[in-house]
């Protein structure tokens, strides 16, 4: 069985601390687990993993989260915590598509995108920008993910018009699901400096070997692979395909050893080499 999708943001030693943070901003806020590598967490009922994985990938905006906010007051003291530190992409204010919206990165880094009354099925959404070599390709990602995942299906896609701030044609805003796991993504035809990275990442976890060939084998189309699950599909958007059985493996100080060992000899997740060397 597919479980629903997950999203990974990598620290530099700093996981628990941003963890404890958005517990603070945003209160709707489940622990689920943690070690000194690992923080898992709800927020908003959707999951989290905070991953110190070291110096190696800055977060940047190319990956930014939506919030959708129900009242000004709620939206004016989450804008003041999370530019606390922070730096402001797009300052708070009235804009053609939102009478309050503004986009910030927090201390940590990661990108929000806040909106007064957006209609969303979700109060925290991960967002994709496609910019720079990717500018104009949305579509083909959106119709990309949704032919793979299950239980997918496209809301909303909003493309600018001749005479509006982008090119004709591409997407200013989009709304699709995956695994019923809502999702933005939108073109930009401006300079940016920034592209996808292992910054932020996306999980599956899976139960089963074939189903870890299944989302390899088709997220990888003209990709690559990486190490211990991971991988990089057409666009450079970072998945992890992991099976169920490794939590119960992690969790447990006798096996959790040998199970490390296993996985960082493997690129695509092997379950009957995991098993085997664990027990």
């Amino acid at each position: 069985m597919t479980h629903a999708i997950s999203t990974c943001i990598w620290f530099d030693g700093k996981a628990k601390e941003a963890a404890n943070f958005y517990k603070e901003v945003f209160g709707s806020f489940e622990m689920i687990s943690e070690n000194p590598f690992v923080v898992n967490y709800a927020l908003f009922g959707r999951r989290f993993m905070h991953l110190n994985g070291g110096p190696g990938y800055p977060i940047n905006p190319s990956i930014s989260f939506y919030i959708s906010a129900e009242t000004e007051a709620e939206i004016d003291i989450l804008w003041a915590k999370l530019t606390s530190g922070g730096k402001v992409m797009m300052p708070l204010n009235a804009y053609p598509w939102s009478k309050k919206y503004g986009w910030c990165a927090d201390q940590f880094g990661v990108n929000w995108q806040l909106m007064l009354g957006h209609e969303s099925s979700c109060k925290v959404m991960p967002h994709m920008l496609f910019c720079g070599t990717n500018n104009g390709r949305s579509a083909e990602a959106i119709s990309f993910y949704t032919g793979i995942f299950k239980e997918s299906e496209i809301k909303t896609i909003s493309k600018y018009e001749k005479g509006e701030a982008d090119t004709e044609g591409n997407i200013k805003y989009s709304q699709f699901e995956l695994t019923k796991v809502p999702f933005g993504a939108m073109d930009s035809s401006g300079a940016h400096q920034f592209s996808f990275n292992e910054g932020v990442s996306f999980i599956v976890m899976v139960d089963t070997q074939e189903e870890i060939d299944y989302y390899w084998n088709n997220l990888i189309v003209d990709g690559s692979p990486a190490r211990c699950g991971w991988l990089k599909d057409k666009f450079g958007v970072s998945w992890q395909i992991v099976p169920s059985i490794l939590g119960k493996y992690m969790t447990n100080p006798e096996t959790a050893p040998k199970a490390t060992y296993a996985f960082l000899q493997m690129s695509k997740f092997i379950i009957a080499d995991l098993v085997k060397a664990v027990e």
